[in-house]
């Protein structure tokens, strides 16, 4: 790996971990779709300027639009909107460590589609790594009713994000870069979101508190713009196996960040659990 991919890893393992909490003040007063929209309003304006004056391609033609509206409809919407609406059951760290997942589900994923039979030591790894997902939920799952619905939107909006992996690496192969994709694609999440909101009646507000802008601008400015251009760029580089390298390490970070703002409780289950999904990672990467 050059220089570059290392500096990608680093920046997405930062944000990554600290992304997780500002999320989870975003749950509450504004509805999911409605606060992942203005977050995607300002990535968007953001990327689009940047792309302006580094003179990066935006023309583009049909069919190439509509891998744009596809990365948006599983990115940079429903992937959102689904662990948005789990934050309002259970800690930010758990959300964090169910998307820890995305190594093993980008190459399952890529195994169904391409019609390929995956290695013994991917489906050991893929078990492994569901084991510690249930030890880490097993308690929230024996105290809340909520908790196993949260732990099946958080996997929909994994499966999500890693769909929108394959629709990304596809259109870098189609000769377009990163920054220009994006562009088309939060904009297109946007039309997505705010057409979500106005069926369900939702209505176009922000919640006034220093917490809420801070966090929205965070998740806007680096969870957004600086994070998915480094995660993308790398699945373009190295494909999505490799640039789930990025997921092993974390999660770890993020349950040590819910410890101390949500006083997380840890278990002898949860510790076990976080040990096995980092080893399952660990093992699907091998196997690849």
């Amino acid at each position: 790996m050059s220089s570059r991919d290392y500096l990608l890893y680093a920046s997405i393992i930062f944000v990554w971990s600290t992304s997780w909490l500002p999320l989870k003040w975003q749950v509450g007063v504004v509805a999911p779709e409605v606060s992942i929209l203005w977050r995607f309003i300002i990535a968007a304006l953001i990327c689009m300027a940047v792309a302006y004056f580094r003179k990066s391609r935006l023309a583009f033609d049909l069919k190439a639009h509509f891998y744009f509206l596809l990365l948006g409809l599983f990115i940079f919407s429903t992937n959102f909107t689904l662990f948005y609406t789990a934050g309002q059951y259970v800690t930010s760290a758990l959300l964090a460590v169910v998307f820890s997942t995305a190594s093993m589900v980008n190459i399952l994923l890529t195994s169904v589609i391409y019609r390929t039979r995956p290695q013994i030591g991917q489906l050991i790894a893929s078990a492994t790594g569901l084991a510690g997902i249930a030890l880490i939920f097993w308690p929230e799952l024996q105290i809340s009713e909520v908790a196993f619905t949260a732990l099946l939107l958080c996997f929909g909006g994994t499966l999500s994000f890693c769909s929108g992996n394959l629709i990304s690496a596809h259109i870098q192969k189609q000769g377009i870069g990163v920054l220009s994709a994006n562009c088309w694609g939060m904009v297109y999440g946007c039309i997505l979101l705010a057409s979500f909101a106005l069926l369900r009646g939702n209505p176009f507000i922000l919640e006034p508190t220093p917490l809420y802008i801070g966090s929205l601008l965070w998740l806007a400015i680096l969870g957004s713009v600086v994070a998915f251009f480094s995660y993308l760029s790398l699945v373009g580089s190295l494909g999505a196996g490799k640039a789930g390298y990025a997921t092993v390490v974390f999660p770890v970070f993020a349950l040590l960040i819910s410890t101390f703002f949500e006083a997380y409780q840890w278990t002898l289950p949860a510790l076990i659990g976080i040990c096995l999904v980092l080893a399952g990672n660990l093992l699907m990467i091998r196997a690849r």
